[in-house]
């Protein structure tokens, strides 16, 4: 059976990322540094970053320069509100530059790496700007207006107060999702060969080992392997460089420090499958907000089909008849069903209410769980070598459940098999039932966006949980996904 995985996913062996930032664009969660220094060059940079995205249909500033005293020039790297890939330069003479890419970038599961050198000294015009994303320079753009040759980056190029930015452009346009190795090269005209390669065995655009390039006068490594909040060599906005260009950090804080990251790729709730487009999503699509008007629900990034997997959900605050379970379906293929997931033939729900049930296509499954309520976390273990599924209220699973038990699954519900579904895989999901109440759930598919007080990894030493992992039961996360495929 396929397991159902993101695009540019994983990657084996080679060089590994420890650590992204989560951004969340509620938050104002930005990194900041004013700069003294004079750039080694106002005509030539590279910045490359590795993004997973959540916000959608939103500005979303990546990396910008600004002048410090009006905030008015500027230079930034930017996903416009159609989610286009975008360079633009407002200087305080001459004409703008805007080069937006055609095609747009919008698969929330995936990490992207994007690459844009501007180099005004080069011949032609179309050359001064290049972007590449996972190792392929685009070529067709929306709109393409190019800086005049030999021109300067004046924001960039400002001998003093120039404020650049991490995740925002001064102090609005916030990025929503996961930052990664993210370098500015000031000074270096480099391609995307300079910040990784293809993988050998399956393709895959991967990192390699920035640690030796020419960063420059103002250049950073920022690679978030830090925790504190100073603008410090100890901060999460620490540069690793050499340089010392170390970044404020604003409003972010240690939860933020992920181990999602672009060599090992964690679930998230996913904004595309949101069925009756009624749920909003923040922390870097882990946290999921069900709107009071249509008992919406969505499903996890990552679908599967076989293995054995382990969630951790969080019923923070609103209505109180949540449902958490698993879903085959997506939004797409869904016209014409129930929404709740306790009615419907392609999943199964932890019922809150009724006192305490599992329930599937409309009818109790099992009465013998326990109430939970908001605060509450609820494990769910997902057997899929032996389709079966069992839940847990803070650790404790229900109905005596044993998710060790294997083909005689004790205390457990028994699924129907995924080649029997739609998709032929399951994903994980949740509704508020009370359709006058908003839900706010926040998944852990292993790394948190909330605090967690013991900490538990899986066998394989990935994800970081509340409650012990089940033996044989794995993060969902694309080096898991590898070892069960392979």
């Amino acid at each position: 059976m396929p397991i159902i995985i993101p695009a540019n996913s994983a990657a084996s062996g080679g060089y590994e990322v420890d650590n992204s930032l989560r951004f969340n664009t509620a938050s104002s969660d930005y990194l900041t540094k004013t700069y003294s220094t004079t750039a080694t060059s106002k005509k030539i940079l590279t910045v490359s970053a590795w993004v997973k995205r959540s916000t959608l249909g939103a500005v979303n500033e990546v990396f910008s320069a600004s002048r410090a005293s009006d905030g008015f020039q500027t230079d930034m790297i930017r996903f416009g509100a159609s989610d286009q890939l975008e360079f633009f330069s407002f200087p305080s003479t001459g004409g703008t530059t805007s080069v937006k890419t055609t095609r747009v970038f919008r698969d929330t599961s995936a990490w992207y790496n994007i690459v844009v050198q501007v180099n005004t000294t080069d011949n032609t015009a179309a050359d001064r700007v290049r972007m590449y994303v996972n190792g392929v320079r685009e070529t067709s753009f929306a709109t393409g207006s190019y800086p005049a040759q030999n021109s300067d980056l004046q924001p960039i190029g400002i001998a003093s107060g120039t404020v650049h930015s991490v995740g925002a452009v001064g102090t609005s346009s916030y990025f929503g999702g996961y930052l990664a190795e993210v370098v500015y090269a000031d000074g270096q005209a480099l391609d995307a060969t300079s910040f990784g390669e293809f993988d050998e065995d399956s393709g895959i655009w991967k990192p390699i080992d920035v640690s030796g390039l020419t960063f420059g006068n103002n250049g950073f490594y920022q690679q978030y392997l830090q925790s504190g909040t100073g603008t410090n060599d100890s901060g999460m906005g620490a540069d690793t460089s050499g340089n010392d260009n170390h970044y404020a950090v604003n409003n972010l804080t240690a939860i933020d420090q992920s181990t999602d990251t672009c060599t090992n790729n964690f679930a998230t709730m996913n904004p595309l499958d949101n069925y009756w487009q009624g749920s909003a999503f923040s922390e870097g699509s882990l946290t999921v907000t069900t709107t009071n008007a249509s008992q919406s629900y969505n499903t996890s990034s990552i679908m599967v089909s076989s293995g054995k997997w382990y969630v951790e959900c969080k019923p923070v605050s609103g209505g109180s008849e949540p449902e958490i379970g698993i879903f085959s379906k997506l939004t797409g293929a869904n016209a014409g069903n129930n929404s709740q997931l306790s009615y419907n033939a392609n999943g199964y729900a932890y019922r809150a209410s009724d006192p305490g049930s599992v329930w599937y296509n409309g009818s109790a499954v099992s009465t013998s769980f326990s109430q939970y309520a908001n605060g509450d976390i609820v494990g769910i273990a997902l057997d899929l070598d032996n389709n079966k599924l069992y839940f847990s209220k803070n650790g404790t699973f229900g109905n005596s459940g044993n998710p060790t038990s294997g083909a005689t699954g004790t205390g457990a519900i028994s699924i129907v098999a995924p080649a029997s579904t739609t998709l032929g895989a399951y994903g994980f999901a949740a509704n508020e039932n009370f359709n006058d109440q908003n839900k706010v759930f926040s998944w852990n598919f292993g790394s948190p966006p909330y605090a967690i007080s013991s900490g538990n990894t899986d066998g394989n030493d990935h994800g970081n949980f509340e409650y012990a992992v089940p033996s044989g039961y794995l993060a969902l996360c694309t080096k898991n996904l590898s070892e069960v495929d392979s």
